[in-house]
């Protein structure tokens, strides 16, 4: 079978050879070898998403200072190890090398440290908000209990949050969800259907590129930087937007899942005229926007909705700041856009659950906000404590310290996330491998780490996992030795 012609951009030659930098290594008898291995990398690190149109040989050749020789043979090479397909008259582009393993293998025994759930136990006063709901739940019970848009109080309260943060908003324009993955669906089913294109960021939101699929829509990546030095690329967006015409985009520009990074007033300002030259709707999920380890999220950057209209549904969700458990969301848009949205949702649920509101309700109180702001300074406690343990254990791992969220996006010196992840539950520690938030796989030299749990626990747990990738890098280490 042929393979199918590619739906990504083009990379000049220029560009390549800046992003390949000194890819030379094995003199002049291996640049080919050096060369393909070069590419190989920046794919599985996410940097050249899957279907990108690789320049002409004589372009790359002029390029690199290389020979055409040279680079068919690195071709060649990328084409018997998949990473590159071909076609005449199409060119060459980035190919699928294959499926990996996505999740690490169960742990054979012993006590486990759970390091792939980004979320926290439930915030103080939790109990006190249950029995404060279960009081006022009686003026509830005499109704027949469906609230498609959501109770008018918590309405009114997200509403006045949105207010608060830079975005008027009504409670006319606030529906409350089952989570915000449960508003992100209920968008998705309302703007996309199969064989539609989705504008995502690489890397993203694993969940979320699984309801994409799940809808057989078609996700269309644009790398950020992790490094933080260049975060979101507003032009390639906006070459995406262009070449590819998504139906809409999900992004996350408040400390984003998985890299931690979030984006400024000005940039949001130069992505929201990029929208809005397009006409292209967006999801922005702010599930993380309360937990600003650095500041009051009330002094961050105004929502996206505040430079790109109504073109932006924002959604968001009580599971990351309060608790899980609540699994309560909601889904800030347009009336107009609303109402289309709860005509929708009867197709999937007629309401999220009352008491749950209630009790939200509560939650959002002047008590309740002063407990979200221990529960930031008891993250701020665990994430310098991850960073602690990741320079002690793992010191030629590399990161930059998240400013908020919930996780640390670490790169490692070579490209083993998953192998890691199989080791790592031998040595009773699960955790997500980098592919998990690749569109297309890959980012193998990538691998999220949280910091919802306490000090103690994160040392331990990073010290375990120094062990396992010392076993996959070939120099097995006991549990208890020293680390220098």
């Amino acid at each position: 079978m042929e393979p199918a012609l590619p739906l990504g951009g083009r990379i000049s030659g220029p560009r390549l050879a800046v992003m390949l930098g000194s890819w030379r290594q094995g003199g002049s008898r291996q640049g080919a070898a050096d060369l393909a291995a070069a590419i190989e990398l920046q794919v599985l690190d996410g940097q050249l998403p899957l279907g990108t149109r690789l320049p002409a040989e004589r372009e790359l050749a002029d390029a690199l200072g290389a020979s055409r020789t040279l680079i068919g043979g690195a071709l060649d090479r990328l084409r018997e190890n998949g990473f590159v397909a071909s076609r005449r008259g199409a060119g060459s582009w980035i190919a699928a090398p294959g499926r990996r393993r996505r999740e690490p293998l169960a742990p054979a025994g012993g006590d486990l440290i759970d390091f792939t759930h980004a979320s926290s136990p439930a915030i103080p006063g939790m109990i006190g908000a249950v029995d404060v709901a279960r009081r006022e739940l009686t003026g509830y019970l005499g109704g027949h209990g469906y609230q498609e848009r959501g109770l008018p109080g918590l309405r009114e309260r997200i509403a006045q949050r949105y207010t608060e943060r830079g975005l008027p908003t009504t409670p006319a324009q606030v529906m409350v969800t089952n989570g915000a993955h449960h508003a992100f669906v209920l968008a998705l089913r309302m703007l996309a259907g199969p064989g539609d294109r989705v504008l995502v960021e690489q890397p993203t939101y694993p969940n979320a590129l699984e309801a994409i699929r799940a809808a057989h829509a078609i996700p269309v990546p644009v790398a950020l930087d992790p490094t933080g030095e260049r975060g979101w690329d507003i032009a390639g967006v906006d070459a995406v937007l262009r070449q590819a015409s998504p139906r809409f985009g999900y992004l996350v520009v408040d400390f984003q899942n998985p890299t931690g990074l979030r984006l400024d007033a000005e940039g949001r300002e130069r992505l929201g005229a990029v929208l809005s030259r397009a006409r292209t709707p967006v999801v922005v999920d702010e599930t993380l926007v309360e937990l600003d380890l650095e500041g009051d999220p009330l002094q961050g950057p105004p929502p996206l909705a505040a430079f790109a209209g109504d073109l932006v549904i924002c959604v968001g969700s009580a599971s990351k700041s309060h608790w899980g458990g609540l699994r309560l969301g909601w889904i800030r848009a347009s009336e107009d856009l609303l109402g289309r949205l709860v005509s929708a949702r009867y197709a999937v649920d007629l309401g999220s659950p009352v008491f749950e509101q209630v009790i939200f309700t509560e939650l959002l109180r002047d008590e309740g906000w002063a407990a979200l702001a221990r529960r930031r300074e008891e993250l701020r406690r665990n994430r310098d404590a991850l960073a602690a343990a990741v320079r002690e254990y793992l010191p030629d791992w590399t990161f930059t310290l998240p400013k908020g969220g919930l996780s640390l996006w670490c790169r490692m010196p070579e490209p083993v996330s998953s192998r890691l992840a199989v080791a790592a539950a031998g040595h009773g520690v699960q955790i997500t491998p980098g592919s998990r938030f690749g569109v297309h796989g890959g980012l193998e030299r990538w691998l999220r780490l949280p910091f919802s749990l306490p000090p103690e626990t994160i040392n331990e747990a990073v010290r375990r996992l120094s062990a396992a990738e010392a076993a996959v890098r070939g120099t097995p280490r006991s549990l208890d030795a020293p680390v220098a």
